[in-house]
C-alpha cells in the first residue's frame, strides 16, 4: 500500500516562501510519478507539479517559474519549494503517487490528471 505524508504548510504573507515535504512509502513499481495537487475551497483540485522516477518534471502554468519540485531518494521524500507566494495559492496541498505515464501525459497535454494514491494534505494560506 502506497502511503504519503505531507508537512510544511502554514500561514505566510504575499511574496514569502514555503517548502512542502512529502514522505513516500510502499511504491512497488519502477516507473512512478509523485505529484503535488492543491484544492481551494469551492474549487476543483489542480495538479500543480510532478516529478517522475526518471527525474523529469511538470509544472502547471499557474506555478511555473515560482515553484520547484525535487526529490531525495535516500529520504524517500519529495519537496515542493514555493516562492513568491500569492493569495491565490491558498489551498490544501497534497501529494499523490501513480504510474509514470501520468507525468508523460501531463508533459504532453499540459494538464495533470488526478492520481490514485494521495496523502491527507497540508494547509497553505497566503495573506495579502
Amino acid at each position: 500500500e502506497v502511503q504519503l505524508v505531507e508537512s510544511g504548510g502554514g500561514l505566510v504573507q504575499t511574496g514569502e516562501s514555503l517548502r512542502l515535504s512529502c514522505v513516500v512509502s510502499g511504491i512497488t513499481f519502477d516507473d512512478y510519478a509523485i505529484g503535488w495537487f492543491r484544492q481551494a475551497p469551492g474549487k476543483e483540485p489542480e495538479g500543480v507539479s510532478c516529478i517522475g522516477s526518471d527525474t523529469t518534471t511538470y509544472y502547471s502554468n499557474s506555478v511555473r517559474g515560482r515553484f520547484t519540485i525535487s526529490s531525495d531518494n535516500a529520504k524517500n521524500t519529495v519537496y515542493l519549494q514555493m516562492n513568491s507566494l500569492k493569495p491565490e495559492d491558498t489551498a490544501v496541498y497534497y501529494c499523490a503517487a501513480d504510474r509514470g505515464y501520468k507525468l508523460r501525459k501531463a508533459q504532453a497535454l499540459n494538464v495533470l490528471d488526478p492520481f490514485d494514491s494521495r496523502g491527507q494534505g497540508t494547509q497553505v494560506t497566503v495573506s495579502s
